[in-house]
């Protein structure tokens, strides 16, 4: 049934939708791309400024560094068309359309990034791998044909930012408590937590400023988008000092959508009136991409000990 669904709706699409799809496309190999890249200046940055005690995460010196690493600047400027592109995208066509593309980019950066530093994947981290774009598929294209989109009332925004808030001071208070235990996993999944609540946030804006409604409420959002992408933006860069770019893309191309999707779900709800059986197949769906992100952390080869 679902395959069929799919084609269905694939045939549904207008000519200036279904440009969408390769504009994502072109945008998911800017990411991986531009993840390789500033890979690789953090990478350079650390080795040119170790500090006397190892410490977890960079150091400010570290990250004032990485503005002057060509390496770091391409990436950060490819990663800003990947952006360019996937709003682009969004605008074209429909989220539950082009949102699973962005799995494509995990692909791309596990093949880059092994010729790149010469270590093959094995069994474990091909496997790990599948199960991460073939849950968040699932997961996106479930939501596709079991959501849909209302409009944002001010009473929902508000909850969006007050969860949103709550996340920003837990992770916040996690990471001074404990920075000395953070694995590239940990920044990871914070990263992909905040940029979720990103996704959501950019969405809410878009569609206030298309009716006129750009008042303080919609600033408010602005700030907290801007608030928590400096966040992720800084977990991200320490989850490539500890662990490999492949395994940050898996972390972000599927624990994002997943947040975004959530936040529809319970928040917005985009699912009302829904099986529980479609709920069960959320559940299903986004264990198995959780799970390939946990595995692919754990049998990578850059990241075993």
């Amino acid at each position: 049934m679902l395959p069929d669904l799919t084609e269905l709706a694939m045939e549904s699409l207008t000519p200036m939708q279904a440009l969408g799809i390769p504009v994502a496309l072109i945008g998911a190999v800017f990411l991986a791309v531009g993840a390789q890249l500033q890979h690789r200046g953090v990478g350079k940055v650390e080795a040119q400024i170790a500090p006397p005690v190892r410490t977890a995460g960079l150091s400010l010196r570290q990250m004032a560094a990485l503005v002057a690493r060509p390496s770091w600047l391409i990436g950060t400027l490819m990663l800003g068309l990947a952006v360019v592109f996937q709003l682009t995208s969004l605008a074209l066509a429909p989220l539950t359309v082009v949102q699973p593309l962005g799995a494509v980019a995990l692909v791309i950066t596990a093949v880059l990034n092994a010729r790149v530093s010469n270590v093959r994947l094995d069994a474990a981290s091909i496997r790990a791998v599948a199960f991460c774009v073939g849950g968040v598929a699932l997961f996106v294209t479930i939501a596709s044909f079991t959501t849909t989109s209302r409009r944002v009332s001010d009473a929902q925004v508000f909850v969006i930012l007050a969860i949103l808030a709550v996340v920003l001071v837990a992770l916040a208070a996690l990471f001074l408590a404990y920075r000395h235990r953070f694995k590239a996993i940990m920044y990871i999944v914070g990263a992909g937590v905040v940029y979720g609540f990103v996704a959501t946030l950019a969405k809410v804006v878009i569609d206030r400023v298309k009716t006129g409604d750009f008042e303080w409420l919609t600033l408010t959002c602005v700030v907290a988008l801007l608030v928590a992408t400096v966040l992720g933006g800084y977990f991200v860069q320490n989850a490539y000092s500890s662990g490999p770019p492949d395994l940050v893309i898996a972390g972000l191309t599927v624990i994002d959508p997943i947040v975004a999707v959530l936040i529809g779900i319970l928040v917005l709800r985009e699912a009302d009136g829904a099986h529980w059986t479609i709920m069960f197949a959320f559940l299903v769906a986004g264990a198995m991409a959780v799970y390939g992100v946990f595995q692919l952390a754990k049998y990578h080869p850059q990241t075993r000990h």
